[in-house]
């Protein structure tokens, strides 16, 4: 039987992209979820502070609606690489479609809708399927937020991304434009000799990276024929 050390190491950097196909509005599209709210009245900490309810209320629709989205045929297509390719999803995504769609190795660069933390102690963290509240509290008896890195915070979990990106045979950009930084910056970690794919319907501008090929498709579309050309990879 195939130990995983033996197969070839796969990371796949996903953003709203792939999730769009599932129903989940971008924040890049015109119709995108921050329509109607700026993103500094929502996604802050000087917004948290301002105006706790509002901020909840938005993440808690966030949540019902990821509740009720289902893993597209992208999400799919990747958790099935898993049987040739040792596969790592980093996503930028706050959505649990990857877990769902059967991927077993996910890094949530920017949070996860189905949890909340404390707004004092953030290891203090919690699962949540229902709505936050005002006035629910953790066990330090500080303030539930959502576990989300909003705009203007750290993100902590790039420490763990970033290595993880260098040890890749083959690095692949689903459904990310490339501009939200620290992770659009994660490209620039992938080994020169390492295969690199970028999927999305419109591919963004990069520096010249070596080793690259582009498919400029839909999420579900583009792993279907980036499976196609990772045959030769195996």
């Amino acid at each position: 039987m195939e130990r995983v050390s033996d197969k070839k190491k796969i990371v796949v950097l996903t953003g709203a992209g792939i999730s769009a196909e599932s129903g989940l509005k971008t924040f890049r599209d015109s119709d995108g979820l921050w329509e109607g709210y700026e993103v500094t009245e929502v996604a802050t900490p000087r917004a948290w502070r301002k105006n706790p309810t509002l901020v909840l209320d938005f993440y808690n629709m966030r949540r019902r609606d990821v509740a009720k989205a289902e893993p597209n045929a992208a999400h799919q297509g990747l958790a099935e690489l898993e049987k040739d390719f040792d596969v790592h999803i980093i996503t930028q995504n706050i959505d649990d479609l990857h877990e769902r769609a059967g991927s077993t190795k996910v890094l949530h660069l920017h949070g996860e809708i189905f949890k909340m933390r404390s707004e004092s102690d953030e290891t203090l963290v919690y699962d949540i399927r229902e709505d936050i509240l005002l006035g629910q509290q953790a066990e330090d008896g500080a303030q539930l937020r959502p576990h989300i890195v909003w705009f203007e915070e750290p993100v902590p979990m790039i420490q763990y991304a970033a290595p993880l990106v260098r040890l890749a045979d083959i690095f692949v950009v689903v459904g990310t434009s490339l501009v939200v930084y620290p992770a659009a910056g994660l490209v620039d970690f992938a080994l020169p000799g390492a295969h690199k794919f970028i999927i999305d319907k419109k591919i963004p501008y990069t520096s010249p990276i070596h080793n690259l090929t582009t498919i400029e498709q839909p999420a579900s579309v583009g792993v279907r024929l980036l499976k196609e050309k990772l045959g030769a990879l195996k």
